[in-house]
């Protein structure tokens, strides 16, 4: 069998996992048990993605001869009925079963550092836990740490790795600086190495650059003590006055009127806002696992009633910002209704937790309030502020009388009674719809629908004008902490119905695509679509990524004359980046087409064209 050959007897079939085995075939022999243990994790949480393949022997048996991890993987899973039965794309001879066997190894490519680092962490944003990353990707808790440090350096230092201007190890030296500014400079140096020929700086030279004898004045740590603070306290200031740099020429000093300062920072802010504790961090962010590394508890704000008055009010004004029409008056009240509405910590709450502050990149004060110390837990469980954990290990606890198999069916029957109790509450579902498609709930999901990110952006957006509601996010902010989803629903309802409602037409329609032409073409009549009110052909986004025959050809087209016009003839002369502008301005330029002496049926002709292939 060749790679040429075309194979049209492959199909699926749905086979128990009890007559499979691992054939002879398949070509991998040696695995790591942990790894198996891994994607075991991984197929019982997403499921099977990619089904094995196999082939069906004189017993009637069929073995695996492609997929091997996944069949250990499915050995361990057979406690759950869902994969007691496994789909297989079964081949139709011993030939084509070697060449799979083959293949499918030789063509596996695994994901690029910079992008798994990437997806890490968009993901840690997103408000995914460590473990749930680490099972989704086959990996270990510790890679996903190590990979997180490094999602937190700036986009150019990962576009150097991604392009294989550096190393994993010379990424890794970037993360101990806390000034980007720096971090840049160094990185043009190490790609200035590389453009000269000489290797670029090692892992030694990248960290004693980041870390040299003076911190400039971009550093976090002078931005928030500032220069009369450090100078009061002995420090020195240098720098060079025609590059506009400043420089802190005693880090020492810097760092402690810098601990001083923070600490001083978190003690008036505690005795100011009445909480039991103040903590200050010299770190530039609380990381993903702070308050689980402390043993702390977390409450959150009181969410505010608004009256119904205020309630409709409040939608109204919302509808005017999404339509540009509030003023600035009109602003504050909103602001000020939705200030009522978020709410806020309670002297009982104050009373019994505290807060955590540090500094960000920028020199700003950052404050994470709601923290409850483990010795306050107890007190704050009996004065109803915090919730008992509901992760407490019970030891030697007897094993459950249900089995895997009745506790599935009893999910399902508890599923069942909550879509029948939803069935008289039309309202609550679209609000929870709308809720999953702002991604509120990251990757967990209320309704059992996927929602694939559809393109609606070209390659160059010159000429292009979509609605803003379709390109600007729900700009609610969320704590990583907050990962209370019943809290953030009801918090979610109190926008109100008219505003939910406008979120949930934005986020649905930007899932709209058609594969039907038919349909397609009912609901772009029922809607009186116009392609030309979003996009206008210009040189950059059209003109100029066709050959010049073309562009003749449309002139001639547009301007309906024949081919041996002068004002054709004229034109084919033109080289092609001027044809392409000439024809940008015919559409683009009222002027143009005056100078032209364009008549109305010929304007009419060129506001409404489309490339073929567009309607």
């Amino acid at each position: 069998m060749t790679t040429q050959t075309q194979i049209t007897a492959a199909t699926d079939e749905q086979i128990p996992f009890a007559d499979l085995y691992l054939s002879d075939i398949n070509p991998r022999s040696v695995v790591n048990d942990e790894a198996i243990e891994r994607l075991a994790a991984n197929v019982r949480q997403l499921g099977l993605i990619q089904n094995p393949a196999g082939l069906r022997d004189a017993t009637g048996k069929v073995g695996i001869v492609a997929g091997g991890r996944r069949y250990r993987a499915l050995a361990l899973l057979q406690d759950d009925p869902r994969f007691q039965i496994v789909t297989v794309r079964m081949a139709p001879d011993q030939a084509t079963a070697e060449f799979w066997a083959t293949s499918e190894n030789a063509q596996r490519e695994d994901l690029h550092p910079a992008d798994e680092i990437r997806n890490f962490g968009v993901m840690e944003k997103r408000g995914v836990k460590v473990a749930d990353i680490a099972v989704a990707y086959g990996v270990t808790e510790k890679h996903v740490y190590r990979r997180l440090a490094l999602s937190n350096l700036p986009a150019p230092v990962l576009d150097a790795l991604r392009d294989g201007s550096m190393s994993l190890s010379q990424a890794a030296a970037f993360t101990i600086s806390d000034d980007e500014a720096l971090t840049l400079e160094v990185l043009a140096l190490h790609v200035e190495q590389i453009a000269k020929g000489y290797g670029g700086l090692n892992d030694y030279t990248i960290k004693t650059r980041l870390k040299p004898g003076s911190v400039k004045g971009t550093d976090r740590r002078a931005l928030f003590v500032g220069e009369a603070d450090y100078r009061a306290a002995g420090g020195r200031i240098g720098g060079d006055l025609f590059a506009d740099v400043t420089t802190f020429d005693d880090p020492a000093i810097l760092d402690e009127v810098f601990a001083a300062k923070l600490t001083q920072t978190a003690a008036d802010y505690s005795a100011a806002h009445g909480w039991k504790w103040a903590e200050a961090i010299t770190d530039g962010y609380i990381s993903y696992r702070f308050d689980q590394d402390r043993k702390f508890g977390k409450v959150y704000p009181v969410e505010g009633e608004l009256t119904e008055a205020e309630a409709e009010r409040c939608d109204a004004l919302a509808e005017l910002a999404n339509g540009d029409a509030l003023d600035e008056e009109g602003t504050t009240e909103l602001d000020a209704l939705q200030t009522k509405m978020d709410g806020d910590f309670t002297d009982e709450q104050r009373a019994t937790s505290g807060v955590v502050i540090y500094v960000t990149n920028d020199g700003s004060v950052k404050v994470e309030a709601g923290f409850i110390r483990a010795e306050d837990k107890a007190a704050a469980v009996e004065a109803g502020i915090l919730q008992p954990s509901r992760h407490a290990v019970k030891e030697d606890a007897p094993k459950s009388p249900i089995s895997d198999t009745l506790r599935g069916d009893l999910d399902r029957i508890g599923t069942g009674a909550r879509q029948n109790a939803m069935l008289d509450d039309p309202k609550l579902a679209l609000h929870l719809l709308a809720f999953q498609l702002c991604g509120k709930i990251g990757y967990d999901r209320a309704f059992g629908v996927r929602t694939d990110d559809v393109p609606n952006v070209p390659t160059t957006e010159t000429g292009y004008v979509l609605d803003k509601r379709l390109t600007v996010a729900d700009t609610d902010d969320h704590s990583p902490f907050n990962r209370d989803h019943a809290a953030e629903f009801a918090k979610f309802r109190k926008r109100g119905g008219a505003k939910i409602m406008d979120l949930l037409n934005r986020y649905l329609v930007a899932h709209l695509t058609i594969s039907s032409p038919d349909l397609g073409a009912m609901i772009d009549k029922l809607t009186s679509k116009r392609t030309r009110d979003t996009f206008t052909p210009t040189a950059e986004n059209f003109f100029g990524r066709v050959n010049g025959a073309y562009l003749n050809d449309l002139w001639s087209d547009l301007l309906g004359l024949a081919a041996d016009h002068p004002t054709v003839t004229t034109f084919e002369k033109l080289k092609k980046g001027e044809k392409a502008e000439k024809l940008e301005s015919l559409f683009a330029n009222p002027a143009t087409r005056t100078a032209l002496g364009l008549s109305e049926d010929q304007i009419d002709r060129i506001n409404a064209w489309l490339p073929e292939g567009m309607a």
